[in-house]
């Protein structure tokens, strides 16, 4: 079945990044000259998605600005012949089919997904992490799309992490498949001992799931953090029928941490036309005084 619905859960506060984010959505914090949501949206579109739900609360109502038109800004520039600025704003609004819901409380990630189960229907969908940019020559959500038309099951996208980091996030047991595709069959969340430890591959940014995932979350009893956690009911679907997990090519980006933010910045702006002469100018002069 051909996978057009993406969920975008951007309800999170962003605490990690305050005071940035205390009055902006840590989604719309720029890279360069984008939003981290465009470059997510975008990714999206490219992987063949068509329709979109992207998850807010209070206070993000900039984002839905983001993706309209803005007929008074596209005048000023038309009358001002900035037809180069015009020309990365217009189109928005016909990237996708977006749509929006609230997350009135902000219970954890799997609560936030289980918000999309009207909008979702019985398709499989694709979920894409609202803090996790992905940068790539290969849209990270196709290779996990791809391998679902394969392998018929849900599909994690997954990098390996540290050993400090992997108990900030969610540890996998995975069987080598062929290449960067393995078999999944468990996982922890936020393992906090050694034992709990199953591997160093953990689930980042990216995930499609079957639409078999919100009968799951209705049981899914909240777990680290107190929050209803999105790896605890696919720890389910891993353990009953599994799942694939791919090893995504691209770099992910963390925009919800400082440094994740900083770096992507200077990737990005190292390629980026208007900027990557004077940056890598910049660098160098700066790293003599390192």
């Amino acid at each position: 079945m051909k996978i057009t619905k993406a969920v975008i859960p951007a309800a999170g506060l962003g605490t990690r990044v305050l005071p940035a984010t205390k009055a902006m959505p840590k989604e719309m914090l720029p890279i360069v000259d984008k939003p981290a949501i465009q470059y997510i949206v975008e990714e999206a579109v490219a992987a063949g998605i068509m329709d979109i739900l992207i998850i807010t609360n209070r206070g993000k109502g900039v984002i839905e600005d983001h993706f309209d038109r803005s007929l008074t800004l596209e005048g000023v520039l038309t009358n001002a012949d900035k037809t180069a600025q015009l020309e990365t704003i217009k189109d928005l609004h016909k990237l996708a089919n977006i749509h929006y819901i609230r997350q009135i409380e902000t219970k954890g990630l799997g609560h936030a997904v289980s918000k999309a189960k009207t909008f979702v229907g019985n398709d499989p969908f694709l979920v894409m992490y609202g803090d996790d940019v992905i940068l790539g020559d290969i849209p990270a959500s196709k290779e996990l799309i791809d391998a679902y038309g394969t392998f018929g099951k849900g599909v994690l996208g997954i990098k390996p992490v540290s050993e400090d980091a992997i108990r900030k996030y969610s540890s996998l047991k995975v069987e080598k498949i062929k290449d960067n595709v393995f078999k999944c069959t468990d996982m922890v969340e936020k393992p906090q001992t050694k034992e709990e430890i199953l591997s160093l591959y953990s689930i980042l940014g990216r995930c499609v799931l079957p639409p078999e995932i919100f009968d799951i979350l209705e049981h899914t009893e909240p777990g680290a953090g107190g929050e209803i956690q999105l790896t605890d009911a696919m720890k389910e679907l891993a353990r009953t029928i599994g799942m694939t997990a791919v090893e995504f090519s691209g770099k992910r980006y963390d925009m919800g941490n400082k440094l994740g933010i900083l770096q992507a910045n200077i990737d990005v702006g190292l390629k980026h036309p208007e900027t990557a002469e004077g940056l890598r100018e910049y660098i160098k002069a700066l790293a003599a005084t390192l």
